[in-house]
């Protein structure tokens, strides 16, 4: 579903990502993107950016989230826009301050493109999706909820298909048994190849969801 993406693109959409936020933060400007980035990069595709403020528990905290799920724009461009939203536009978090940025994690998620489940009754969704690897997104009318196939397992949750829906539903701000009317409601599912700093600026390494 997803295509091949090495720990060596990892690094360099991370740096870049950081240096981004970095940059609009002391200057109030995005950085320019670089010919040799927009070459090797410059396929279109959806990625979101996380930000993970880390807490003395070892449990971080999300402080700011923000993606463009379709493929509108060339990946590095994608980054640059996300990562930029992700640290002073998610309407959760107060704006990050610059100093902040010493104690918060990067984290890309780059996402396949979505694809609707397809299901003869909505009960066959709880087998159908793979907790770990899917994303989920749920549309009904002008209502969207996207959830990161991460999210299922991270901060001690321990959710099972079902549970997912229904979060994904309240994302989408509509009634969380909402995934079971097939008439109104469109359940999609993505992958995302993930990369994220162990420390900041530091190591960056492939997250296996789970870890």
């Amino acid at each position: 579903m997803s295509e091949k993406w090495s720990l060596e693109d990892g690094k360099e959409l991370i740096k870049f990502a950081r240096n981004n936020i970095e940059n609009f933060l002391k200057e109030g400007n995005k950085l320019e993107i670089n010919k040799e980035l927009k070459t090797k990069y410059g396929k279109k595709g959806g990625a979101f950016v996380t930000l993970n403020k880390i807490a003395s528990n070892s449990d971080n905290s999300l402080r700011g989230c923000i993606g463009i799920i379709l493929p509108h724009y060339p990946l590095i461009e994608t980054i640059g826009i996300v990562s930029i939203s992700a640290a002073v536009e998610d309407p959760r978090f107060p704006e990050v301050k610059l100093i902040e940025m010493e104690d918060i994690l990067v984290e890309i998620s780059i996402l396949s493109i979505p694809e609707k489940i397809k299901v003869d009754k909505p009960e066959e969704y709880l087998n159908e999706i793979v907790i770990g690897r899917d994303g989920l997104i749920i549309t009904c009318g002008n209502r969207r909820g996207l959830l990161l196939p991460q999210v299922p397992v991270e901060h001690n949750r321990n959710w099972d298909s079902k549970t997912f829906l229904e979060h994904t539903c309240e994302k989408a701000w509509i009634p969380k048994d909402s995934w079971k009317n097939m008439n109104t409601t469109i359940v999609e599912r993505f992958t995302a190849t993930i990369f994220e700093e162990k420390s900041p600026k530091g190591e960056i390494r492939q997250k296996k969801i789970g870890e």
